[in-house]
Formats: structure tokens, C-alpha cells, sequence
């Protein structure tokens, strides 16, 4: 799936306001109508959830009509999302690094807006993951440090290659 095969593959935020709102990344999504606020995830979208069993993939671009981002402080996250059947279709990103000021180079600890870009490139949404960045003074940082693993895990079919490229990557963590 590339940028021009779909048109209309949505992007949603599920907002619960509870960090600065100056530096809440879904809310400037909004601001400048490239995400719309809603208050139920449609069934349609992925929900991006850090708790997932099921990584995601590009292949699930074909699954599906829009990503939907949960906005929450990471703080209070597990109390928000982590219920594993809360939300349907869930999906858990690979591993990331943080381009943010708050978590920079931090394994995992994306905004809502990185990891919204980083579900879009997977899914061979490129142009667009990169149009959402543009919003945001540090947005180029996180394709900076992880434009070679988003192009490999673009390419992964399923959860074990995935796995593998992770491992390669971040060997260390993944032990």
C-alpha cells in the first residue's frame, strides 16, 4: 500500500488531556485537521495500544480504514489502556526511539504524533508520516534516528520478522 493507493485512511485521536496541554501533540494534530478528535475508536482503525499482544504491520494496512492514537500521559498509561480487550483491534508498534524533547532517544516513550508516523510509514503511508512530523519543530529528529528500521519494518510481513529486526537492532534490549 503506498501514499496514493488509499486516499482515505483516517487518522483519530482519543484524547484524555492529561498532560501539558501546550505540548500535547494529538491536540495540534487536530488543530490543523490532520486528526480528528473522537470519543469512540471506530471499529475500522487500528487502535494504537503500547500493551498489544500483536505487533503491527504493513500488511495491516489493507485491514483497515484509519489509526487511532490514545493520548494519554505515559504515566498513567497502564491504567488507561492496558486492559487487553478494552479496545479492539490493537496493535502494539516496534521498537522506536523517541525524536521529542521530553523522552528523546528513549525506546518506546513516543507522542501520540510519533507514533502515529511511525504506524503510517510501516504501512507504506511514507509521504504522509512525514506531512504530520512537519508540524512540529523536532519532528525531522525521529525520522533521523529511525528512518532505516521504519524502511526495514516496512517491509516485515508478519510479527516474527518483525521480531528479528528488532533484535538487530536493538540487541541489548531484545535479549
Amino acid at each position: 500500500m503506498s501514499d496514493s493507493g488509499r486516499v482515505q485512511f483516517g487518522l483519530a485521536v482519543l484524547m484524555y488531556r492529561q498532560d501539558d496541554p501546550d505540548k500535547c501533540t494529538a491536540s495540534r494534530l487536530v488543530k490543523f485537521h490532520m486528526a480528528n478528535e473522537v470519543r469512540r475508536i471506530p471499529a475500522s482503525f487500528i487502535v494504537l495500544n503500547p500493551y498489544s499482544d500483536k505487533l503491527l504491520t504493513c500488511l495491516d494496512a489493507k485491514s483497515f480504514k484509519g489509526i487511532c492514537g490514545i493520548d494519554c500521559s505515559w504515566r498513567l498509561a497502564s491504567k488507561v489502556i492496558h486492559a487487553p480487550k478494552k479496545y479492539s483491534n490493537n496493535r502494539k508498534l516496534p521498537a522506536l526511539l523517541a525524536g521529542n524533547p521530553t523522552n528523546y532517544a528513549k525506546l518506546g516513550m513516543l507522542s501520540t504524533v510519533e507514533a502515529i508516523s511511525g504506524a503510517l510509514y510501516i504501512m507504506g503511508f511514507k509521504t504522509r508520516s512525514n506531512e504530520i512530523l512537519n508540524k512540529f519543530r523536532w519532528g525531522h529528529t525521529f525520522m533521523d534516528l529511525n528512518s532505516e528500521i521504519l524502511e526495514d519494518y516496512s517491509k516485515a510481513l508478519d510479527d516474527d520478522e518483525i521480531k528479528v529486526i528488532e533484535k538487530e537492532y536493538f540487541p541489548n534490549y531484545f535479549i
